[in-house]
């Protein structure tokens, strides 16, 4: 036993290689190979041996098992090679889990397409017999063709079922093994998975050691760093020096390099003026040239000036020309308008026939080049085809096809589709009845079972499930008869155990232990073996005490399966000795046929035990003793057979029969007989009665509702077949139906190939026990492999079927024709078709090969040379030559078919020395050439010269090829449509053809048309009409609009003719005569009411030789009517669901109430229907009394709104056709009375047709409610409002949306783009609205698409604003302000006007638009310095970047009659006095209200002195200045500080000897600030007297100045009496300033006398 466990994973391994490729090693495998020696590992398990010789002995790799012993590598490699393994066999379980998947989606995708195709197939002979009944054989021949085709669709669809079936099966088969597989190899998996337990485990602790080891190497490597870091920090002390030195060598030389860089600024400057020189001659030289070209412009334009005029000179002489030639043809009497314009005409038509011709000779072209091409396809096609199977033994003999399909009705277990019953029964029919029966007889009775099978496929459809399973059983109890049976009564006790069985647990008796059952039985199983239902068995068991003590039994009873087939019969023996036994008598009387299992159940003194029961029915084990048959090579013509043995090595016999279908679906997969068919079939109807009375859906209800009309309609076509089968029995339909199935799938499937057959055992019965022989037959005819695969079906339901494959391979003769059947493809009558037969020969010499032709084919089909040698291994070409005749159909009645044109000729080849002759078939469809009208005269009637009249014929193709037409030599008064009567007409196609009448002169017309088909032939068609001429004329007399949308508008425009004819030419036959046609005519156009048409003018008066322009406009619109019915409609329908929804709540409400189940008894289900009819009458009857009028629903509500918007989303197309009459009248009203009305002529009516085709719009508005007015009311002149509206694609496609051109002077303009919009999208379109001038402005923009054009109109109102300003403009100074404070100042504007006015403040300072070089400054930094007021409007900047003047708000809009405040800060970050920038507050229309410059000044001390003169450049630099650090400073430097240097220059004025002193004002302020500091300072002046000595003297010389005010200081010089003229008076004084800090000026006077 240990053994064979032991090779048991062998043996699984092993097996799983044919299976899976996965090849699984065991121990003893391990064992037997290693025991010497290690074997060597795979290439993928190679890392192995590396990891052991990094192991020590102790690794991971070597495992420890349990019995202490150290495993080897080659153990662990086999651990890791099965998880693969295993991991292989899982995935390739998935793969096939996935396939099985896959496999069933397409099933059921087949199944669909199965269905579509047969819904269609079933519409398609609905609508055959529909058009048979209207007697349209054309339509009937048509529709067969498709019937036809339909079915071939079909029949691919089910072979492709059937195959994807098989292949499901075997998936699902392939499937179930690797599962076996799977569970096989599970104790493996448990295996491999110990041992990777045990491998994890051990890798982990040599983790962990390791782990211990880089712990330590860490601990010496932090030890190493920390020496590295003091090294490091050794090195950081010396760079630091290092680094002071060199800084200290930086500062000498940046002294060096300032030095330096003021000789590269003054070289720069220099640099800087000559590039302006260079630029000021550039300049020069462009301004030149412009003056140049306009000396070339104004010469050109004199050129061109004087071709005008002399283009207008030839202008005017060639209008003088046509006006004399106009005036010569008046003095002749010839009307010189319609002169030319019949020259005009002449030219166009003359212009017409050349391009017509040009395009007849390019249709020819192509037509021709058609034609070789369509030679070319054919000649390669026939060249590519293959060679055809001859007809198989069954087709050859119908009649045994036919018996062998009724022995296979008796067999087949299942019914078939009911399109296989409709197909074999109406196969049956056709061979019963005459061959000369009309084809309408067959397809009347194929209709009449058509119904029929429909109706049992409907009901059989009802109740068969969707998936086979538990309706395949029968678990009814027949309980037919009774046996008696004596038992002996025995009290029935419920067991402990509620399941399972009542085996005994391990126990203690008497010290020892006792396990499992304490009785044993012989035998250990009940087994009743191969029983049969109806029979009664009985069985003896011995129950024997195997306990260590005393012990007895009583019987507990048998399972709930078995109580009603099995009885025990046993009396309680009493205590029973160990060893001791007792007797018991099991009886079994079966009733189902199934297999039973259960158990006897007994209690014992130790506890309960059970004996297992088993009963097992007959069954069947077939085999056959070779699936695969291979005769090998053969010569053709030989017979060869070979058998095989079908064994039954079961106990029940069972039917079988050999199918040769490889579409073997689950309904043909078994054979059964036909008491079986009855009984199956009678439990079908049984289960179908049975769900139709628990059923009670709507759906179920409307089906059994088209069964019973369907019956009823059969019965009535049909009544003696109905009684005959109400005769017959509810038992007579299965079999008709089994039968039909059987007979239709052996028509689809045929049952032999060509060269392989089976004998003539084909079915029977094979008993118990029992083999049977089959032989197969080889009879080559066709040289190549042949394949035959059938399958050995069986009654038996378990026993699946046997397939057997068999091939053989057929040798050739020597001589064959390449091609054994010709197809000429379709051929018409009295034409030559030519095609090559080519003979190939594989003998070593020549043969001698004749052709012949069967005598009824002589006088139309050829073959050129008749005789001819062909040479050894070659091959011999021969000319088939075929001229269909007429008399076809009477020469050759046997080949030619007339109702379908089919010829089918069968030709031999004679070869000297061969007995077999080859044979070849040609094969032709020979159809008619005949083109036919539906009438022989076209009557046109009267029509006038200024219109058309068409008329319509017919032109039918009875060819079933198609040809080309065309109408030629076609007068110039008639137009052939369509494409200008050319065409081409397919098979048995019926064309309409428009012939357009236009009369150009009054008169009667009798003609001829010419329709000429491809190959030459003619056919007339005769025609006459009649032509008069009304007194006016319209331009043109139809108007076809184009597709236009709803909301959207089309117009176009003709004109109204009155010519000034003579009055012999007014006259017409026919139509009374005109009485003067040179007189005024009044006209009328009468529209239609409510119609979607305007024409403009209505009405009117025009005289001879008058022309009128008349506007016709297609505006499609949704009427009043339609939109209150719709919103009634969308009323009543509201009204309905709310009913619906309060009927439905009441209903629930009462079945919750009622307490007592719901019976499914036809009775209630009838009691319940006039209530609820009951309720929707009056539902129905209260409607109409609660609907409002549809004059209360009011255009603009939102109920109108909800309408029009539900109309115009299912709106799909309207088209409409008007004819508008204009009525002409004959003269003026009468001079008596001017209000009478004008005499009218119905001849001289005028009419004009309209074709208006409506569309659902592409393209709506969809906000604004709709509204297509925009107003933008009233907007300032110069501000700009945007107003958006959304626009929805509602079409299918995609628009490509554009707009109209706004006017680009005007106010309205489109800001984005339009773009294309998908289906459903929507785009919102922005407007602005900007007007310049103060008035009222109105635009229309159209959007335009593919489709139609959507049309908006704007509107708008400019006003021009009034807002004033608090500050007048000029300079706006700040003062004197500390460095990083500030302060700040206000400006008010004021809005007058009436629409509130957008603003913004601009500072030159952060304008993106100041030049930023110092090209402009140029001229100031090399200008004089002396006007202290020079100053540029953009001062000195913040270091920081940010602006020193700051705004808020920057922008923003003022109310009407509002005013807003404008604060403006100044606030410094460092000392200067040259702090400016200039302010502008503009509106948005870019007028200015202000322009402040505003100044200011900043100080790092609270004291400072303004006055004085310049000494540097008002511009500065917005870098800081550098400051070197300085470490120390010594005593002397902190206290003595550098002065701050001014200058003041005084001039003394010199006039008439009087001398006017100078005087010179400075200004010493304090600055007030928030700092706790010194609120106010002092100053004082040194050395006065010195000044007085020169005569200066300064106003006051000391003081104090308050925090926030200042004061002013006069400096006053007078000459003294020793001044000489021109004498600078120079001196300096100190004034020193007091207050947080002290300051010292060193201020230098100069002075002198100007005479100026």
């Amino acid at each position: 036993m240990d053994e064979e466990d032991r090779n048991s994973p062998c043996d699984v391994a092993s097996d799983s290689c044919g299976l899976v490729g996965v090849h699984l090693s065991t121990d003893k495998d391990s064992e037997d190979g290693g025991s010497d020696q290690e074997p060597a590992l795979p290439p993928d398990l190679e890392w192995l041996d590396e990891l052991s010789e990094e192991d020590d002995g102790d690794g991971d790799l070597a495992v420890v098992a349990d019995y202490g012993k150290k495993r080897s590598y080659a153990e662990t490699a086999r651990m890791f090679k099965l998880r693969r393994n295993l991991d292989q066999l899982d995935c390739f379980h998935r793969q096939k889990e996935h396939d099985v998947l896959k496999a069933r989606e397409e099933l059921n995708l087949c199944h669909q397409n199965i269905e579509s195709l047969v819904e269609q197939r079933d519409n398609l002979e609905k609508e055959i017999g529909r058009q048979k009944t209207e007697d349209n054989s054309v339509a009937v021949f048509r529709l067969r063709a498709q019937h036809k085709l339909l079915c071939q669709k079909l029949q691919s669809e089910e072979e492709l079922e059937g195959h994807i079936s098989t292949e499901l099966k075997q998936l699902e088969l392939e499937l179930s093994e690797v599962e076996v597989e799977l569970g096989r190899f599970s104790s493996l998996r448990q295996q491999v998975q110990e041992e990777e337990r045990v491998f994890q485990v051990l890798k982990a602790q040599k983790a962990t050691t390791r782990l211990q080891q880089e712990k330590q190497a860490s601990q010496n490597l932090k030890v190493k760093m920390q020496h590295l870091r003091d090294k490091q920090a050794a090195m950081m002390k010396t760079e630091e020096s290092e680094r002071q030195r060199k800084i200290e060598e930086r500062r000498a030389n940046r002294k060096i390099t300032a030095k330096y860089l003021k000789e590269t600024i003054k070289r720069m400057h220099q640099q800087e003026a000559e590039k302006e020189q260079q630029n000021r001659e550039l300049l020069e030289k462009r301004i030149q040239a412009v003056k140049s070209l306009k000396s070339n412009i104004a010469a050109t334009q004199e050129n061109l000036r004087v071709q005008q005029s002399r283009a207008k000179a030839n202008a005017q002489k060639k209008e003088q020309q046509q006006r004399q030639l106009r005036e010569s043809l008046q003095a002749q009497g010839i009307n010189s308008i319609k002169h030319m314009y019949q020259q005009k005409q002449l030219e166009r038509i003359k212009r017409k026939q050349e391009e017509f011709e040009e395009r007849q000779k390019s249709n020819k072209v192509a037509i021709v080049a058609k034609i070789l091409q369509e030679e070319q396809l054919v000649k390669s096609r026939r060249r590519q085809q293959e060679k055809l199977p001859k007809l198989s033994t069954t087709d050859q003999f119908p009649s045994l096809g036919r018996m062998r399909e009724k022995l296979l009705y008796y067999l087949d277990p299942n019914p078939r589709p009911a399109s296989e019953e409709r197909a074999t029964a109406l196969r049956e029919v056709s061979d019963i009845s005459s061959s000369s029966s009309a084809p309408s007889d067959d397809e009347d009775l194929e209709d009449t079972l058509h119904q029929g099978v429909d109706q049992r496929s409907l009901a059989d459809s009802l109740a068969e499930p969707e998936f086979s399973g538990l309706w395949d059983h029968n678990y009814k109890k027949l309980l037919n008869e009774k046996t008696t049976l004596v038992q002996t009564e025995v009290k029935q006790e419920e067991p402990a155990v509620a399941s399972g069985k009542l085996n005994m647990s391990a126990k203690k008796v008497e010290g020892k232990e006792l396990k499992g059952s304490p009785f044993i039985s012989k035998p250990e199983v009940i087994l009743f073996k191969d029983f049969e239902v109806g029979k009664l068995y009985k069985k003896k068991i011995v129950l024997t005490n195997i306990s260590y003590t005393t012990n007895h039994c009583r019987l507990l009873g048998v399972s709930a399966q078995l109580k009603d087939f099995i009885s025990i019969n046993f009396e309680p023996p009493g205590s029973l000795s160990a060893g001791m036994s007792c007797d018991m008598q099991a009886v079994f009387q079966p009733m189902i046929n199934e297999d039973l299992e259960g158990e006897v159940q007994f209690a014992s003194a130790v506890g309960p035990f059970s004996v297992p029961v088993r009963c097992t029915i007959k069954k069947c084990d077939l085999e056959v003793d070779s699936q695969l048959i291979d005769f090998g090579s053969h010569v053709v013509g030989q017979t060869i057979s070979r058998t095989i043995t079908l064994t039954n090595k079961g106990a029940l016999g069972t039917l079988f029969s050999l199918d040769t279908s490889t579409c073997l679906s689950p309904e043909t997969s078994h054979v059964q007989m036909p008491s079986q068919v009855s009984a199956h079939t009678n439990q079908e109807m049984s289960r179908q009665n049975t769900t139709s009375d628990s059923q009670r859906s709507s759906a179920s209800t409307e089906i059994q509702s088209n069964q019973e009309s369907q019956e009823l309609s059969s019965q009535h076509e049909k009544p003696g077949e109905v009684s005959e089968a109400s005769a017959a029995g509810p038992e007579a339909l299965p079999e008709v139906r089994v039968t039909t199935d059987v007979e239709a799938q052996a028509e689809e499937c045929p049952l032999d190939s060509n060269d392989i057959s089976l004998g003539n055992v084909r079915e029977g019965e094979i008993g118990p026990f029992e083999s049977i022989k089959l032989e197969v037959v080889f009879t080559p005819t066709i040289p190549g492999e042949a394949r035959l695969d059938f399958h050995i079906k069986f009654s038996n339901l378990s026993s699946k079927p046997i397939p057997v494959q068999v091939m053989g391979t057929a040798v050739s003769v020597p001589v064959w024709v390449v091609e054994p059947s010709i197809d000429l493809k379709i051929c018409m009558f009295d034409r030559l078709y030519q095609d090559s037969i080519m003979v190939q020969s594989s003998a070593s010499t020549a043969l001698k090969v004749t052709f012949e032709v069967c005598p009824e084919m002589r006088r139309h089909m050829e073959i050129l040379p008749k005789t001819g040698f062909i040479q050894a291994q070659s091959s011999f070409n021969a000319q088939l030559k075929f001229l269909p005749r007429r008399s076809l159909s009477k020469d050759a009645q046997k080949f030619f078919d007339s109702d379908t044109g089919v010829l089918e000729v069968p030709m031999t080849v004679e070869v000297a020395g061969q007995v077999q002759p080859v044979l070849f078939t040609v094969q032709a469809v020979v159809t008619p050439s005949d083109l036919q009208f539906d009438r022989t005269e076209v009557d046109f009637g009267c029509c006038s010269i200024y219109q058309s009249v068409k008329s319509s014929v017919r032109l039918t193709n009875l060819s079933l090829l198609p040809q080309d037409f065309g109408f030629l030599n076609v007068p110039e008064f008639i137009e052939v449509q369509p494409n200008d009567g050319f065409g081409t007409l397919l098979p048995q196609e019926t064309l309409e053809i428009d012939l357009i009448f236009s009369p150009n002169k009054a008169k009667e017309y009798s003609f001829q048309l010419y329709c000429k088909s491809g190959i030459n032939r003619d056919f007339l068609l005769s025609c006459r009409a009649v032509g008069v001429r009304p007194p006016l004329q319209l331009s043109h007399s139809l108007v076809q609009f184009g597709a236009t949308a709803i909301g959207d508008r089309s117009t176009t425009t003709l004109h109204l003719i009155n010519y000034h004819t003579d009055r012999n030419q007014s006259k017409q036959p026919v139509t009374p005569v005109v009485k003067d046609a040179l007189i005024p005519r009044l006209f009328s156009f009468t529209l239609p009411e409510d119609s979607d048409i305007s024409i403009t003018p209505s009405a009117g008066r025009l005289l001879p030789g008058q022309r009128c322009l008349v506007q016709v406009t297609f505006r499609p619109r949704l009427s009043e009517q339609e939109i209150k019915e719709e919103a009634l409609r969308l009323l009543r329908r509201a009204k309905l669901l709310r009913q619906r929804e309060v009927e439905m709540n009441r209903h629930i409400g009462q079945e919750t109430k009622k307490e007592t189940p719901v019976e499914s008894s036809k009775g209630k289900k009838a009691s319940v229907s006039p209530k609820s009819s009951k309720v929707s009458d009056e539902s129905e009857t209260e409607q109409p009394a609660e609907l409002p009028n549809p004059t209360d629903v009011q255009p603009g509500s939102e109920q109108y709104e909800d309408a029009r918007s539900s109309l115009l989303f299912s709106f799909t197309q309207r088209y409409r056709e008007y004819i508008i009459p204009c009525f002409i009248s004959d003269g003026d009203p009468p001079e008596e009375d001017r209000q009478a009305p004008p005499a009218w002529s119905p001849f001289n009516t005028l009419h004009l047709k309209l074709q208006c085709p409506a569309v659902k719009p592409s393209l709506l508005l969809i906000s604004n409610s709709g509204h297509r007015n925009m107003d933008f009311h009233q907007v300032a002149v110069g501000e700009k409002v945007i107003k958006r509206f959304t626009v929805q694609n509602f079409s299918k496609g995609s628009l490509d949306l554009r707009s109209s051109v706004l006017d680009i002077q005007g106010p309205f303009s489109l800001l984005n783009a339009l773009r294309c919009l998908r289906p459903g999208e929507k785009h919102t379109l922005v407007l602005a609205f900007s007007p310049t001038l103060e008035k009222t402005y109105c635009e229309t923009l159209e959007i335009q698409s593919q489709k139609m054009t959507l049309e908006v109109t704007l509107r708008g109102e400019g006003v021009v604003p009034a807002v004033t300003s608090s500050h007048p403009g000029g300079l706006l100074d700040f003062g004197y302000v500390l460095e990083k404070e500030s302060t700040s100042q206000v400006i008010k504007l004021q809005n007058s006007s009436a629409v509130a006015v957008g603003f913004r403040v601009l500072l030159a300072g952060v304008c993106p638009s100041r030049p930023q070089g110092g090209a402009d400054r140029v001229g100031l930094l090399l200008g004089s310095y002396t006007d202290p007021q020079l100053q540029p409007p953009v001062g000195t900047q913040n270091y920081s970047g940010l602006s020193v003047f700051s705004v808020v708000p920057a922008e923003g809009s003022v109310a009407p009659g509002q005013s807003q405040d404008i604060t403006v800060t100044f606030q410094p970050d460092h000392p200067s006095v040259n702090y400016s920038d200039k302010l502008t507050v503009e509106l948005r229309n870019k007028n200015k209200v202000c322009v402040v410059s505003l100044k200011g000044a900043a100080s790092s001390h609270n004291m400072y002195l303004h006055g004085g003169d310049l000494l540097t450049v008002p511009i500065e630099s917005l870098l800081p200045p550098l400051i070197p650090s300085q470490t120390q400073l010594t005593e002397s430097e902190v206290v003595e500080k550098p002065s701050i240097p001014v200058l003041v220059t005084l001039r003394a004025g010199y006039s008439g000897g009087t001398i006017t002193p100078g005087v010179r004002e400075l200004q010493v302020g304090c600055i007030s600030s928030t700092q706790p500091s010194k609120k106010s300072g002092e100053f004082h002046w040194d050395n006065v007297a010195s000044l007085q000595q020169l005569g200066f003297s300064v106003e006051p010389s000391k003081g104090s100045v308050e925090a926030g005010l200042k004061r002013t200081i006069t400096v006053t010089w007078t000459p003294q009496s020793g001044y000489k003229p021109y004498e600078v008076a120079q001196t300096c004084a100190s004034l020193t300033l007091k207050g947080d800090e002290r300051s010292v000026y060193r201020v230098t006077f100069m002075a002198s006398v100007s005479t100026t």
